[in-house]
């Protein structure tokens, strides 16, 4: 369920920036709750306030992938486009992401996820929590 409406559209009518406030506000609604898993997109967790307001009491994994793999899942995957991969050549795009945000990314604990099923990625992190929690 959309909160705000799809991400595209949300870029489309009212621009990224308009689009990040809904991010900085949602952050600071869930920095409040206990008992979830939060999936963020790619940049939320780059803007310091989203990163310590939600990582004040919570513990943050950064789930990592080679950028052929990341271009692999978002071709296969179904719904609207992303729109920061709206160009003709998602490949660089994803890798010039990636190198843009190296530095923020590595902040957070890394999980790779190459290679690796869902169920095994879950299984990753629930024994990293389990072991230091």
């Amino acid at each position: 369920e959309f909160t705000h409406g799809p991400i595209g559209e949300i870029f489309a009518s009212n621009g990224e920036e308009a689009f990040r406030d809904m991010e900085k506000a949602v952050a600071v609604e869930l920095a409040g709750r206990v008992g979830l898993v939060i999936s963020t997109g790619g940049r939320m967790m780059l803007d310091p306030d989203n990163a310590a307001v939600l990582g004040k009491r919570s513990r943050v994994f950064c789930l990592t992938a080679a950028a052929d793999e990341i271009v692999r899942r978002v071709v296969a995957q179904d719904g609207p486009p992303r729109p920061l991969l709206s160009g003709q050549r998602p490949a660089e795009q994803i890798s010039t992401l990636l190198e843009e945000r190296a530095e923020a990314y590595a902040q957070f604990e890394q999980v790779a996820t190459d290679e690796k099923s869902v169920d095994e990625v879950v299984e990753e992190l629930t024994r990293r929590l389990h072991v230091s929690g």
